[in-house]
């Protein structure tokens, strides 16, 4: 099967870049003139998304109202929180909305990450894992969850050795088998935390997790001086 539904987490406060961004929520900073869930969903509609499922909560009107049911080639919903769910509570609250899809995508909605969609698939599967996390080098380990692979590529740890050639930090693009959910209650609506509570459970239950190291472009804009980073890596169309 091939994936087309991404479950995008655009439901965050985006305290850190309040400074700059104080008139809506992160996922909708302008970038050139354009909300930056546009740029993100571009992307990924030209890797092959037909259905985007949108975890929102902070000011989710400026996002639903935007967007409505329709984006390009691709059709909208949204899962909105009651309350502050956080990451993981926020996923979880959207897989609601899945259908039939053996696997889906998981987008941060501050985050943008050029990876290969038919790669990262092909991958996840040959390598028969529940979740791939999309890596990227970071030259710093602190600002990013790193994590340890083994060699058969596998994720042996949430946190990350340095090699000669950096950190390996999640770039906030995860490949996830649906089936692979079913150990969390989908009935409660609870504040988790994907990085820090949801993937660690994974982890010790035994879950396959497998990281794909990808070379394309990153930007997280959930800083100023990142935000500014990203006018400058996301340009318009001559």
């Amino acid at each position: 099967m091939t994936i087309t539904t991404a479950i995008i987490l655009a439901g965050g406060l985006g305290t850190r870049l309040r400074s700059v961004v104080a008139d809506r929520p992160k996922p909708m900073a302008l970038i050139h003139g354009r909300p930056f869930l546009e740029w993100l969903m571009d992307y990924w509609i030209d890797q092959g998304i037909r259905r985007f499922i949108l975890s929102v909560g902070y000011q989710h009107l400026a996002i639903t109202e935007h967007f409505g049911s329709r984006y390009r080639l691709a059709r909208l919903s949204y899962a909105i929180e009651p309350e502050r769910l956080g990451t993981g509570g926020g996923l979880l609250l959207a897989a609601r909305q899945l259908n039939d899809e053996d696997a889906f995508l998981v987008l941060n909605g501050d985050t943008f990450f050029a990876v290969d969609l038919p790669a990262l698939d092909h991958f996840s599967r040959t390598h028969a894992a529940d979740w791939s996390l999309a890596l990227f080098r970071a030259g710093q380990a602190d600002r990013y969850m790193g994590v340890t692979l083994n060699t058969q590529e596998r994720i042996v740890a949430l946190a990350s050795r340095k090699s000669s050639e950096g950190y390996l930090a999640n770039g906030g693009v995860y490949w996830v088998r649906t089936t692979s959910l079913a150990k969390f209650p989908s009935h409660t609506e609870q504040a988790l935390s994907l990085e820090d509570e949801l993937l660690p459970a994974l982890l010790d239950s035994s879950t396959t997790l497998a990281g794909f190291v990808a070379q394309g472009t990153f930007i997280d804009i959930g800083v100023p001086e990142d935000y500014a980073k990203a006018k400058q890596l996301l340009l318009p169309f001559p």
